[in-house]
């Protein structure tokens, strides 16, 4: 239903497609004004303008989230212009899967600090943000929402190091959840398994043919189910909070 979110403003990294283009379509539905952060402009402001054709207000920012001083400006922008800060979707992330052996540093060192570091500097500056407006109208309640991965519960050879990254994000999502529940900030984990979106493509191309042998025949995720998930989570009355959501294809073992 239309309208359930209206008043409030949500920022969402990695905006600029696949689960972020789709949940910030999810909740300019629901009637947030949306902040969209991602180091590619051109398709935010594509997306902006889809979301601005509809009646929703939405905030584009160039964003690296990598970069400390980048994700606190994108934070701090967002609530200058639109005012509040209610929900925070931490979707930014890459999967680049291969053997520990012999694996190229570089892929390990973009992993930690996109996946790690770049949702810890956007959470960090988003919380006395996110305290504030669950004590305000119109909702009372506030929520943040982490992207981790079915990596984050169940580690995979080929997958070592972005399993680190995903376990972190779950270990410290339930860490903040017990620190700030009582206050009505909502921590939630979304963990997805195969999503038909652009992750897999950064994937080298001897370890992307491997990982579509091993998914031969599974029919994957969209993106929309993914941001389905997310808008419920953000849409429950103040006294639900939905922690944790393991989603994968109905093939995936």
């Amino acid at each position: 239903m239309a309208g359930q979110l209206d008043g409030t403003v949500a920022l969402i990294t990695g905006a600029s497609s696949g689960i972020g283009a789709a949940t910030a379509r999810a909740l300019a539905h629901h009637g947030a004004a949306v902040a969209l952060a991602a180091r590619r402009k051109e398709r935010l402001d594509q997306l902006a303008g889809e979301m601005t054709g509809r009646g929703g207000r939405a905030l584009v920012m160039e964003t690296d989230v990598t970069d400390k001083t980048q994700a606190q400006a994108a934070v701090a922008r967002t609530v200058a212009e639109l005012g509040r800060l209610d929900i925070l979707v931490n979707n930014a992330g890459v999967m680049l899967l291969g053997p520990i052996e012999n694996a190229p540093l570089d892929e390990w060192e973009r992993m930690v600090r996109l996946n790690v570091l770049g949702l810890l500097y956007t959470a960090h500056a988003a919380l006395p943000h996110l305290l504030r407006a669950a004590e305000d109208a119109p909702r009372r309640v506030a929520d943040l929402v982490n992207v981790s991965s079915v990596a984050g519960r169940v580690a995979r050879s080929g997958a070592g190091v972005y399993d680190v990254t995903k376990f972190g994000v779950v270990a410290f999502s339930e860490s903040l959840r017990q620190e700030v529940t009582k206050r009505h900030v909502r921590v939630a984990v979304i963990e997805p398994g195969f999503v038909a979106t652009e992750l897999g493509s950064h994937v080298r191309e001897e370890v992307r043919e491997q990982s579509l042998r091993f998914l031969a025949g599974v029919e994957s995720l969209q993106a929309e189910d993914i941001a389905d998930a997310i808008q419920y989570i953000v849409t429950r009355p103040r006294r639900v909070a939905i922690n944790e959501v393991l989603i994968r294809p109905t093939e995936q073992v």
